[in-house]
């Protein structure tokens, strides 16, 4: 087992033109100047078309594509991949997994291959899955996180006179999207190190902030929502949940707050990222976001977040993620250094 991995490349994908508030508005419903002052989210990406509800992209497409981006970036081919873990709450289908169809688009055989079922959280797990794979003799492995939120999302035209507040603020807040980074157990190369994974279960006892539903052929017809949002506790709980990782990364590696070059903040809403900037108070960070314009694509976002800190970062320059999952509580995040 690797303490750390070494990050040779990444990639990103998003599905279709950026949706803006506007836009959401007239099919939605969804006032656009509420959309922009109480979440501050201004864009996303769905994959469908919004306008007939066809799909555009699948979840195995999305990743496949980031994965490739990344391991274009880190110029490694596909029979340098020793391994693939996936991160993802929305698989293209309950069997076979998505991984094994982003293994099979990109050329990648007999390899291992792990699918871990969890929201935002579930990045930080794959990597935490994939430091515990490098090795000398399994070196290079691909790293996904992706997620399709639509697939939840009701698209007919008078969808918004039948929606309850609650359920209309998902279309607000989620997008669809996919990153991806190459890790290697060696350092050769590599522009970034990752290490001092957090990934831990903190909900005993906790109401879920958040639900996700399966329908099957017995209950595709029921009434019951998709999605259930429970947006007051997310916004009560997450921030000091945020500070608890950062403080504990700090304590961890014995890094000083007024050292960290770089922060990067759970992404939930434009608006409950500017908050949790301003309560982690590492004045001296500048923020890596990009949630106000890809919106809330779940398991992509730290991916997108390291594929932004890339083209930022220096060698010696420090780098910390915290990343909450408001479905039955996870705190996760990292440390990341810049490496010549």
């Amino acid at each position: 087992m690797s303490a750390h991995a070494n990050i040779l490349g990444t990639g990103t994908a998003l599905p279709g033109p950026a949706i803006d508030n506007v836009t959401l508005s007239q099919r939605f419903g969804a006032n656009a100047q509420w959309i922009d002052l109480f979440v501050g989210t201004k864009t996303r990406h769905f994959a469908v078309d919004i306008e007939t509800g066809a799909r555009t992209s699948t979840l195995s497409a999305l990743a496949a594509s980031a994965a490739s981006a990344a391991m274009a970036d880190a110029d490694v081919d596909a029979g340098e991949i020793d391994f693939i873990v996936l991160g993802t709450a929305t698989p293209d289908h309950l069997m076979p997994t998505s991984v094994n169809l982003v293994a099979d688009a990109l050329g990648i055989d007999q390899v291992p291959t792990y699918q871990l079922q969890s929201g935002c959280a579930g990045a930080i797990a794959a990597l935490d899955v994939a430091m515990s794979r490098l090795s000398p003799e399994s070196p290079t492995g691909l790293v996904i996180g992706a997620d399709v939120c639509v697939k939840h999302l009701r698209l007919d035209r008078d969808a918004n006179s039948k929606m309850s507040p609650a359920e209309l603020v998902n279309y607000v807040l989620f997008g669809d999207g996919a990153g991806a980074v190459v890790v290697s157990y060696d350092d050769a190369g590599a522009r970034m190190r990752l290490s001092h994974v957090i990934n831990r279960f903190t909900g005993r006892g906790r109401a879920p902030g958040q639900q996700i539903e399966w329908f099957g052929i017995a209950d595709r017809d029921s009434d019951m929502m998709a999605l259930n949002e429970d947006y007051k506790a997310i916004e009560a709980l997450v921030p000091d949940m945020a500070a608890e990782v950062v403080a504990e990364l700090l304590r961890t590696t014995g890094w000083d707050r007024d050292s960290i070059d770089y922060l990067m903040p759970p992404q939930l809403s434009g608006r409950m990222t500017d908050k949790i900037v301003r309560q982690l108070n590492v004045a001296s960070a500048k923020d890596i976001s990009v949630v106000a314009s890809t919106g809330n694509n779940g398991n992509a976002l730290p991916f997108l977040q390291l594929d932004e800190l890339a083209g930022l970062i220096g060698p010696g320059e420090r780098a910390v993620l915290a990343a909450i999952e408001s479905s039955k509580w996870i705190k996760g995040g990292f440390v990341v250094e810049g490496l010549s």
